[in-house]
């Protein structure tokens, strides 16, 4: 009998980065990125700006329109004590789910005094997460008080750039609580050429929640359960696939986001338009059905993104490109440079 290859753990998904090429504030223009090609073994090095040299007319590109909320308040507790809040999503206009930072947990009943301005009261715990009722409109109370809810990793105060910044050109729908980074790196000019060269644009919507930077707590990775977050797929988008698989074109999806959202759509065979949420966790093995290239940033060592990227590249291929990107001093996560890879 043959063996059975090892169950993948979180460390062959480990690499060591160097400190200071993880990007603290992004490239002086969106497309001044760097874009690492990645074809099955063969890697090279270009401008994000040469993006459009890669596609061919009749591709469909698929972007997350998802606009980042300002998520992050600061307060205190009824009790005096410091709390901070990071709202992972609104539930209604007054309700949201949150992750709440203070010395002691607060309890059901207790008052958060948020921004010095807004009263926000703790009805329960749903697992890490707190479920808190505002005085007033959610939306509202993150755009008028809230702060820019930058990665852990990045560790400057939010500023006025960051509000331009950490948000795609083409971000429509409030929601998120961290960017869709692979499409902070196109600017308007660049989707004219895009569009100039036939390739379709086409937009979904999945609200990026804090979880994306939850690490990876079980050794196994086959034990861990993914956050869910919420997504929309058009039935125009659905219809921009088809015509690129109907003429012989490619799929290309912008971020493990819009990926996700594809191919949590298309699980029962046929790519499905409609609205849901996905706990979809991809690692070697996955079948991907619907996309064929993924732009994508460089991720977190032992991440769920590090994880989907190697399921759709080849571990080996990933594993190659990210120590040539090291040598080669590109810059990472969030704020840091591009890939455009084709599935294995």
């Amino acid at each position: 009998m043959a063996a059975h290859p090892p169950a993948l753990t979180v460390d062959d998904f480990d690499y060591e980065l160097p400190a200071e090429l993880i990007a603290q504030h992004p490239a002086p223009a969106r497309t001044a990125s760097r874009l690492l090609r990645v074809a099955s073994d063969r890697v090279s090095d270009h401008a994000f700006a040469d993006l459009p040299q890669f596609l061919s007319a009749g591709d469909a590109l698929v972007l997350n329109d998802t606009r980042v909320v300002k998520a992050r308040l600061h307060g205190v507790k009824d009790s005096g004590g410091k709390v901070e809040v990071l709202i992972e999503r609104a539930l209604d206009a007054r309700e949201a789910l949150a992750q709440v930072r203070a010395s002691h947990a607060p309890q059901p009943g207790g008052r958060l005094r948020l921004a010095g301005a807004v009263d926000a009261t703790v009805i329960g715990r749903e697992g890490d997460l707190f479920r808190l009722r505002f005085d007033r409109e959610v939306l509202d109370v993150l755009e008028r008080h809230g702060q820019v809810p930058l990665p852990p990793y990045i560790t400057h105060t939010p500023a006025a750039e960051d509000e331009a910044r950490y948000q795609t050109v083409y971000a429509r729908a409030p929601g998120a609580v961290a960017a869709p980074t692979a499409g902070l790196h196109f600017d308007e000019p660049l989707i004219e050429r895009l569009r100039a060269r036939g390739v379709e644009l086409a937009f979904l919507t999945l609200h990026v929640g804090a979880g994306t930077f939850q690490p990876v707590r079980t050794r196994d990775i086959a034990a861990h359960r993914m956050h869910a977050e919420r997504y929309e797929l058009p039935a125009a988008t659905v219809a921009a696939v088809r015509r690129a698989r109907v003429g012989g074109r490619h799929v290309v999806a912008v971020g493990t986001t819009s990926l996700r959202a594809l191919e949590s759509s298309a699980r029962s065979g046929e790519l499905i338009a409609g609205s849901g949420e996905t706990d979809l966790f991809i690692t070697p093995g996955f079948r991907f059905r619907v996309v064929d290239r993924l732009v994508t940033n460089f991720h977190l060592p032992k991440s769920t993104l590090l994880m989907l990227v190697s399921a759709f590249a080849g571990i080996e291929p990933v594993r190659a490109a990210y120590r040539h990107a090291i040598a080669e001093r590109y810059r990472f996560f969030s704020y840091g440079d591009a890939m455009l890879v084709d599935r294995q």
